[in-house]
């Protein structure tokens, strides 16, 4: 297998408006993350992959972007931008950055003139369809109704995968190709060290757009995988991403593990790795109401076992349990109660033990948690809040039953502000009020607290990190499930030029008994998160709840 800098590293996501408040208007900024960034250092992140940052209307939380090569007022300047990524540099680490390019917001300056007529050269970057007597097709949004709006002046209807302000981009038209090229080398020259592509499986579209099929409609994922999806990542690649040693990682929403290897198959030449959704949380307008259960431990390493065998020879993988569009993963995994140190711990064992690049989000190395929201108001989700108007408008009246559920499922969940301290806002901000409320947790739970503690979640963390980066077994090792129908042990064995290493945790809230074969009785424990531990014999032990241990097989 080649060896590469970007399945060596060790990613950490900012979401740069609840990460740190420097100038006090209670919205994080480019200057707070600088200001940061020896912390950074000292966990041990090897490459930070910054949510958007350009300049946006913020409908969608940056995700609508109306200059790509401006950045958003609220996070600061252009000078800021510069001075953070030489001050990332300097400390050693890397940065990607989003490549939102299957939409744009329908306030960019192509957008804006796509209004003027079917005759203006910028209408053909958007994707329109005459006016009839229905719809040009049933075609749902991700965030609830239909993905075709009208635009009254010229009768024609824009495709909009998302919100209607988010209207997606044609990339049948090579001008609008050379465009995202162009502003791709915009950053790659100035330094940044790739892109994590959001929805890039979804660029491409059936010319024909036809209606859903009967047994899959509504099903989201019908929108991945176009016809010339390939064709356009080869060409990007040609064109731009083989000409520097940058990371590209595509959020691949729709793309099944059979199909992955044609997007980071070593010699496809399109992307490095994938971003699945295999474990993500479901969160269409139903599940607002009745959530789907959580997934069981086996359906967990089933979904990881598959992802591993399908990119073990050819491709690459991402390693993650939480991220901007999830809940956190501390809530959906682990205990937030009773054991919360202990299975934030067992989480972060297999976050950086399994086969693949793992991802933290902001928080994770802190036992970050979900919140608890008390009324729709207090959402800022423009999904939570298009569900909800949905239901309201069909005659759903379920207020209670939503709320319960958006308290566990929605994405404004891992977007609450970062837990600097335990003073006002969590140490983010200085300001009165703050974008997003800041957990009620927040003063057992912060940074400052855990780093005095040897024994904390976050100094946890830093010790698996500083382990993973001498431990080539945990970047290039095989993998071996060796109890994929236990649902109580994540039991695995990685195995790089004869260094093997037994990696154990238990998933539930109660001691369990392990037996273990003959072959792993001479081991050394090198790795756990309990300070002591006891084993009854050679093959037979018992983890305490939520207990990790990883040792080396002599």
């Amino acid at each position: 297998m080649q060896k590469s800098w970007w399945k060596e590293a060790v990613v950490y996501q900012i979401y740069p408006r609840s990460f740190k408040d420097d100038n006090e208007d209670g919205i994080g900024d480019l200057k707070g993350i600088t200001s940061k960034l020896d912390y950074l250092q000292n966990l041990g992140i090897d490459v930070i992959w910054l949510s958007p940052h350009f300049k946006s209307p913020n409908i969608d939380n940056g995700y609508d972007i109306s200059d790509y090569q401006s950045i958003m007022e609220d996070f600061g300047t252009m000078a800021d931008f510069d001075e953070m990524l030489v001050q990332i540099h300097n400390r050693g680490m890397k940065l990607i950055i989003d490549l939102v390019v299957n939409h744009s917001s329908d306030e960019h300056y192509w957008f804006q003139e796509a209004l003027k007529g079917k005759d203006n050269p910028y209408r053909n970057y958007y994707i329109w369809k005459d006016e009839a007597s229905e719809k040009p097709n049933d075609w749902i949004s991700f965030f609830s109704g239909s993905a075709w709006e009208l635009e009254p002046f010229s009768s024609q209807y824009y495709l909009h995968l998302f919100v209607k302000k988010q209207p997606d981009l044609n990339w049948e038209n090579k001008k609008l190709r050379q465009e995202i090229y162009k502003m791709m080398h915009f950053w790659l020259e100035k330094g940044v060290n790739g892109f994590r592509m959001d929805v890039i499986s979804l660029i491409s579209k059936d010319s024909n757009f036809p209606n859903f099929p009967e047994n899959r409609y509504g099903d989201l994922s019908f929108y991945a995988n176009g016809p010339k999806v390939h064709e356009y990542l080869k060409e990007m690649n040609t064109e731009i991403l083989s000409k520097y040693d940058c990371m590209t990682v595509g959020e691949a929403f729709g793309v099944n593990a059979e199909l992955a290897n044609l997007y980071v198959g070593a010699n496809r030449k399109e992307l490095n790795m994938i971003y699945h959704f295999d474990h993500a949380v479901p969160r269409d307008e139903i599940c607002f109401v009745n959530p789907k259960p959580e997934f069981s431990l086996c359906e967990i390493k089933a979904i990881f076992r598959k992802w591993d065998n399908a990119l073990a020879n050819d491709g690459w993988n991402t390693i993650y349990f939480g991220n901007h569009d999830n809940p956190r993963m501390l809530s959906r995994f682990g205990n937030t109660k009773e054991f919360r140190n202990e299975s934030a711990k067992m989480l972060a064992t297999i976050l950086l033990t399994l086969r693949g690049t793992p991802y933290l989000f902001q928080g994770d190395e802190i036992g970050m948690s979900n919140s608890n929201f008390k009324s729709i108001s207090e959402f800022n989700d423009i999904q939570v809040l298009n569900a909800y108007e949905t239901l309201i408008s069909n005659g759903t009246h379920l207020e209670e039953k939503f709320l319960s559920a958006s308290n566990k499922i929605a994405r404004d969940h891992a977007r609450t502000p970062m837990q600097w301290n335990n003073t006002k806002n969590a140490g983010f901000s200085n300001s009165g009020n703050t974008w997003l409320k800041v957990n009620d947790n927040f003063k057992e739970v912060n940074v400052a607290k855990q780093e005095p503690d040897k024994y904390s979640i976050l100094n946890y963390y830093k010790k698996l990190i500083a382990f993973r980066k001498k431990t080539p077994t945990l970047i290039y090792g095989s993998y071996l499930d060796l109890r994929p129908k236990c649902e109580n042990i994540w039991l695995y064995e990685r195995n790089f030029e004869q260094v093997k290493l037994l990696i154990m945790n238990n998933f539930t809230n109660h001691v369990q008994s392990i037996q273990i074969e003959e072959k792993y009785s001479k081991r050394e424990l090198l790795i756990g998160n309990y300070p002591t531990f006891v084993e009854d014999s050679e093959t037979h032990f018992y983890l305490k709840p939520y207990e990790s241990r990883i040792y080396n097989i002599k």
